[in-house]
């Protein structure tokens, strides 16, 4: 494998494409970011982001159009040294992973490639995954420099995280481990080798941690508060200068593209004996049902009534609306024919929240976005977060 100079990034202008992007052409690598969204390319080749990154606008300017293009040209494939995928395992409606998805991908670009090339495998795959597409490009091109290297940033901090944390790498072979190897040892600080099946399990089992950890604080918030008792008190008197307690995540909305969909992923792995993080799947998507509920009791009946939801993203601070679970809170609400108002300040289209609130007798919010802290509170409302209580 001669020395890497090219990189292109199939699927570059998402979230996970741009980050990795930006901060390979950071250390000097010609990188293309390849994706089917004519808009997104657009926008990037531009010199703005599709979508909120911190730390990534700046990076963006430095490097479009020198040593970093977006492309919808997917023969541009084969001029790369080096072609990474960020396509993930998805879900399908009944909680399976559909492998399919990722290999359908990859068969698309595979008449493009050739066997000298390393492809890299970055989001996150179902167990054996990285075998099977190892031995796709075995029996299509008569080579294989397959590796699997997964993306562990937290969405909207990547480009600060990538440079921070340890890069996992494992690959079917010495070679093209060393290969992957020498593109992250630019950018990473550290750089763990595994077996390509256990760095897989790593992604997965570290988004199900984090599901689990939610899953336990609103477990606890649901049943404290449906008592009549203040969480939050409890919470506090837990976590006050008590070391052991100082991981102990606060309630909230789990939602998003992966915690939900890697956890079943792992359910799927374990031939569905994965009690503990089925469990939390069955507590953190009935948070949504409590909370309006929680609303309910409150002002009666909600038929007729106006209630606001604020905050659609499913993280704060952040334009990301994938997977949110305000989605999830607005059909319960239309379901007892309330009159649903949604504003969140991340999207565009919403209307002005004065003229939201101007109207709301009841209010539940979705996702503590800063613009939230000083609003007045005159009509009833419900918050998981306690948001409203600590701004104030």
């Amino acid at each position: 494998m001669s020395e890497i100079k090219n990189i292109c990034i199939i699927g570059g202008c998402g979230h996970v494409g741009i980050p990795l992007g930006l901060a390979l052409a950071k250390v000097g690598y010609n990188v293309t970011l390849i994706d089917i969204n004519d808009d997104a390319v657009k926008t990037i080749n531009s010199g703005k982001l599709p979508f909120v990154e911190e730390g990534a606008d700046e990076l963006l300017k430095t490097y479009i159009g020198k040593n970093l293009i977006a492309s919808s040209d997917i023969q541009k494939v084969k001029d790369q040294d080096t072609v990474i995928f960020v396509t993930g395992t998805p879900v399908d409606e009944h909680h399976n992973p559909e492998i399919k998805a990722v290999i359908k991908v990859i068969n698309a670009y595979i008449p493009l490639m050739n066997k000298e090339q390393l492809v890299i495998l970055r989001s996150t795959i179902y167990p054996g995954t990285t075998e099977v597409i190892s031995s796709l490009f075995k029996n299509k091109l008569g080579g294989s420099n397959v590796a699997f290297c997964p993306e562990r940033i937290l969405q909207g901090k990547g480009i600060e995280e990538i440079f921070t944390l340890p890069q996992i790498v494992s690959s079917e072979n010495d070679k093209s481990y060393q290969a992957a190897a020498s593109i992250f040892s630019k950018i990473s600080p550290k750089i763990i080798r595994l077996k390509t099946r256990e760095a897989e399990l790593v992604k997965l089992i570290t988004n199900t941690w984090r599901y689990l950890q939610f899953a336990a604080a609103n477990a606890f918030y649901m049943m404290v508060e449906n008592d009549g008792l203040d969480f939050y008190k409890i919470y506090d008197a837990i976590t006050d200068d008590y070391p052991r307690a100082k991981n102990f995540p606060k309630a909230g909305l789990a939602a998003g593209p992966c915690l939900f969909k890697d956890t079943m992923q792992l359910a799927a792995f374990y031939q569905n004996n994965f009690f503990l993080g089925q469990s939390a799947m069955l507590v953190n998507e009935g948070l949504p049902n409590f909370l309006v509920n929680q609303l309910e009791k409150k002002i009666g009946n909600l038929a007729g009534k106006n209630i606001v939801i604020l905050g659609m993203t499913f993280k704060a601070n952040n334009d990301d609306t994938r997977e949110s679970l305000s989605f999830k809170i607005r059909k319960l609400l239309e379901f007892k024919m309330a009159n649903v108002v949604t504003h969140d300040p991340y999207i565009p289209s919403s209307p002005p929240l004065n003229d939201v609130l101007k109207n709301a007798e009841g209010i539940i919010l979705g996702t503590p976005h800063n613009e939230y802290k000083e609003i007045p509170l005159k009509v009833p409302y419900v918050d998981c977060w306690d948001f409203w209580t600590r701004s104030k």
